[in-house]
């Protein structure tokens, strides 16, 4: 690499970046391998989703970029520093061979071990470019800092009962790297600067006419993301930005990436520049197991479905690589207390002490706005009043984003609420008749939900509470 990247940054900047790399491994991980974590499973054979910038000839036939740009404003102060982490996976082919009796290797579909089965597989190698760089350096035309990262090939020997079977060979081709940085000044009292982070893959790889998407990911960036941290000073969130900021951060343009400050709750020392997009100080849940992969699907779910997996399955679950294998293990071993937990968490309690005026209050309470009663409101279908009791004909429409909703097109429905938006939308919460689970659905308070214009009313039934506000003045 020209330029010479760091090998450890400063304390300050080392300690935030290590609370930012749970959620900026999880960035890098995202779908790496989803379950039933079989190499063999359909849903694995098509991979790395976020974040790929692949050489920079390859764009014109896959359709994909070969850079990716963050803009985002920072608050530098004197002498400072800026710390640069560009993090993200290397595709390594891995090809498996069995020994032949002639003592060679042949390739082969599969290889049957004793604990695992192994199949051709792209592994994730992660790599991390590091660079300090003094913020005055970086004005003007800036800087850049070009990589490479060497192709390597190795192979290793697999045996059982000290007799070799067969082997893996592993491959990681040439990847070149370019990152461009520069700041500019803002005008203003407020002494702030744009920052300006450009990563491309600059591998010099002619692809061949109708080149796959296979091929080019050996020599693709993967799921790369940045961590910046500044040594004294601090960003401004690209989200919710302070009222003297919001014009600049608005003429910020960032290309393929979504810049948010990470790192513990109020701290602005550090900044996730994501392929994902993310909120202001993202977490890893509590509860979480360990990284499942499987995009964002529920723990708790996950951690069963694995569990229940048959032997055969978990031997080639095991044999997809190394991080599946992880997970096999982490269900199997996972004891009911962790499980118990994973269940039924609640993120939208507040601890409310001293309670009177100096406890925050939400902005709007339906439950305390007198004006509203779901149980009793009601509303104005083809003229007449539908509300808590009414059957109803469901019609939902074209433009829902549920399609699941479709299916009940025709069926009847009872209404359990008249719901109001703070925006003046209205909602009615229904449960839907010869629902066996109905019941159950009701106890939870768990409904389908329609609009007005999505239902049908099919009775002169008064609704509760209706007479009582139709005579309202």
């Amino acid at each position: 690499m020209s330029g010479l990247p760091v090998s450890g940054f400063p304390a300050g900047i080392e300690r935030g970046f290590a609370a930012a790399r749970q959620i900026a491994d999880a960035v890098l991980l995202e779908g790496y391998v989803l379950y039933p974590y079989r190499a063999s499973a359909a849903k694995n054979r098509l991979r790395w989703q976020f974040g790929v910038l692949v050489p920079p000839e390859y764009t014109a036939q896959g359709g994909e970029h070969s850079h990716q740009r963050t803009e985002c404003v920072m608050e530098a102060r004197g002498e400072d520093r800026l710390a640069v982490e560009l993090r993200f996976l290397r595709v390594q082919r891995r090809t498996v061979e069995q020994a032949t009796d002639t003592g060679g290797f042949e390739p082969v579909e599969r290889l049957e071990l004793t604990d695992r089965v192994l199949v051709d597989w792209d592994e994730g190698v992660e790599e991390r470019i590091e660079l300090l760089l003094p913020v005055q350096e970086l004005s003007g035309q800036g800087v850049q800092r070009a990589f490479r990262l060497p192709g390597v090939g190795e192979t290793e020997l697999l045996r059982e009962q000290g007799t070799p079977v067969g082997r893996l060979v592993r491959r990681r081709e040439q990847v070149d790297g370019l990152v461009r940085l520069t700041v500019e000044e803002l005008p203003g009292p407020y002494r702030a600067q744009r920052l300006t982070v450009v990563v491309e893959n600059v591998s010099a790889w002619t692809p061949p006419r109708r080149a796959s998407r296979e091929e080019a990911l050996p020599r693709s960036l993967v799921s790369a993301h940045l961590l910046l941290g500044l040594e004294h000073g601090r960003f401004v969130s690209a989200t919710d930005p302070p009222e003297w900021a919001r014009p600049a951060v608005e003429r910020c343009r960032s290309r393929h990436t979504w810049p948010v400050l990470a790192g513990p709750e109020g701290e602005r020392g550090v900044v996730l520049s994501s392929p994902i997009i993310l909120e202001d100080h993202p977490a890893v849940a509590p509860e979480s197991l360990g990284t499942l992969y499987d995009a964002t699907e529920i723990d708790e779910i996950l951690a069963l479905r694995t569990a229940a997996l048959t032997e055969a399955e978990k031997r080639e679950a095991r044999g997809t690589d190394e991080r599946a294998a992880a997970v096999i293990d982490l269900a199997e071993s996972m004891p009911p207390e962790v499980l118990e937990r994973l269940h039924g968490a609640v993120r939208g309690l507040r601890e409310v002490t001293g309670g009177g005026a100096e406890a925050e209050q939400p902005w709007w309470d339906p439950g305390g706005d007198p004006t509203v009663d779901p149980e009793r409101d009601w509303v104005l279908v083809d003229g007449r009043s539908v509300g808590a009791g009414s059957r109803v004909l469901l019609r939902p429409g074209r433009r829902r984003t549920d399609a699941q909703d479709l299916f009940l097109a025709g069926r009847t429905g009872v209404v359990e609420a008249v719901l109001h938006d703070v925006d003046g939308s209205v909602h009615l919460a229904v449960t839907v008749e010869d629902d066996p689970g109905a019941d159950l659905w009701r106890a939870q308070g768990r409904f389908r939900y329609f609009q007005p214009d999505e239902v049908t009313p099919l009775d002169d039934v008064t609704p509760l509470g209706g007479a009582d506000r139709a005579e309202r003045p």
